[in-house]
């Protein structure tokens, strides 16, 4: 279900979005979400050479698989 937010920002931001919109055909809405979406998908994943130290991390690699466990059996709380 799609969802309506209101976002205050100044002219110079507005015209920002706006030629960044018009550059790729998009409406200003749909490039903020796609914007918003980049972003947060950048920002949450590793690079090749973070998640090589991850790996090689065997306490973390194991508290990780721990954690999926618990997820699987539904033995985890959401803490926020």
């Amino acid at each position: 279900m799609h969802k309506t937010i209101t976002v205050r920002i100044d002219d110079d931001t507005y015209q920002l979005f706006k030629k960044a919109a018009d550059g790729s055909r998009r409406t200003i809405s749909n490039f903020m979400e796609y914007a918003a979406l980049n972003y947060l998908t950048q920002e949450n994943s590793a690079s090749d050479r973070e998640m090589q130290e991850i790996l090689q991390d065997k306490e973390l690699t194991l508290t990780l698989n721990q954690g999926k466990k618990e997820i699987a059996n539904r033995r985890y709380k959401i803490v926020g």
